[in-house]
């Protein structure tokens, strides 16, 4: 079925549907990703984004079947279902070819019914993206009805637990876990460095429990809407406890302890932003999927630049300069930087 893509700025792209025949709405953004994108489109800071994959061919490779470990994290997935509002890429392959795919791309976005479209000029899309920022837009299909206007509401508390869940209880170290969204693979990090992780919703008062370290994860949408975030992690700055902050948990740290944000462009939605460690030439290749970012002349009461963006000069992480605190805008514990990145959650667990 032919549908169209309709921009904020009234801008419109024609595609052929190859997903769930239903019009939606979200934020566009583009992402620069060659592969992995079952891990992009279940990753909870993908609620609400329509993605625009710039690599020309998407799907050769099937979709895996999303198991859970002993734990109950996803396998094979970010989260255990789709979080995407939509996908858009130049040309889907319906014949894949992986040892372990059950499924094509596309029956996986039909049983999820997650509209998704093919046949779309992405070059001239990202470029339009580029050009004019990142904005809302909407998936029309003819003789259906339009859908309403996407509203940028608090996405976090779409994708948050709703009560507090332990895992690997009994361990010496115990973590808490502020959840705004947090991955599989940050989770699964926590459990397998030998910590009782305590993962608490986004609003939770987690101050009066007994923990040794906080990390506070990755999430979707606007810090701004999260007040209540914000308050409990400057109640934990009150100790001297070990925090991170990764992505979304980065810029909320970053409003705890006083800085003010920025709201990019276009946004980092990428496996392939290079960060470089400020005051040397060391650099590391990550993933990211944000669309704020700290301002850097925000930074200041015995807190330092830590790492930038070797692309548009942005601030990638945050240290503080006595206390036990760092926050960073990528994932330190994806595969593709596991080697290069690994030292941060080290230092993190070394400090419980």
């Amino acid at each position: 079925m032919k549908a169209s893509l309709i921009l904020a700025d009234g801008t419109l792209f024609e595609g052929e549907s190859f997903g769930f025949e239903a019009p939606t709405n979200g934020e566009i953004v583009f992402n620069t990703s060659v592969n992995g994108y079952p891990e992009i489109l279940t990753d909870p800071s993908s609620k609400g984004q329509i993605i625009v994959m710039t690599y020309p061919l998407i799907g050769n490779y099937g979709v895996q079947p999303i198991s859970h470990d002993k734990y109950g994290v996803t396998v094979n997935a970010e989260s255990d279902h789709i979080q995407a509002k939509a996908l858009i890429v130049s040309e889907y392959s319906d014949v894949y070819s992986h040892w372990n795919a059950t499924q094509s791309l596309g029956d996986w976005l039909k049983a999820e019914k997650i509209t998704a479209l093919q046949g779309v000029d992405t070059r001239a899309l990202a470029q339009h993206i580029r050009n004019h920022g990142t904005m809302t837009a909407k998936i029309v299909f003819e003789g259906q009805p339009k859908p309403a206007e996407f509203t940028n509401s608090n996405l976090v508390d779409l994708v948050s637990c709703t009560e507090p869940i332990v895992y690997n209880e009994g361990c010496k170290k115990r973590v808490v876990l502020l959840d705004c969204g947090v991955k599989a693979g940050v989770l699964r990090t926590l459990i397998n460095n030998n910590v009782t992780v305590v993962r608490v919703p986004w609003n939770y008062d987690f101050t009066g429990m007994e923990y040794d370290g906080l990390l506070i994860s990755n999430g979707p949408g606007n810090p701004n809407f999260m007040g209540k975030a914000i308050e409990n992690i400057q109640k934990a700055m009150e100790t001297d406890k070990p925090i991170i902050g990764i992505e979304m948990g980065c810029l909320l740290f970053a409003l705890a302890a006083g800085m003010d944000l920025i709201k990019l462009k276009f946004g980092h939605h990428t496996h392939n932003q290079s960060v470089r460690i400020s005051g040397t030439d060391r650099c590391l290749i990550t993933i990211q999927n944000h669309n704020y970012a700290i301002r850097k002349d925000s930074v200041m009461g015995g807190w330092k630049v830590w790492m930038e963006n070797l692309n548009d000069g942005t601030v990638e992480a945050i240290a503080h300069t006595e206390k036990p605190w760092n926050a960073i805008m990528f994932h330190s514990e994806a595969d593709i930087i596991k080697t290069d990145a690994a030292f941060i959650y080290n230092d993190f667990f070394a400090k419980l």
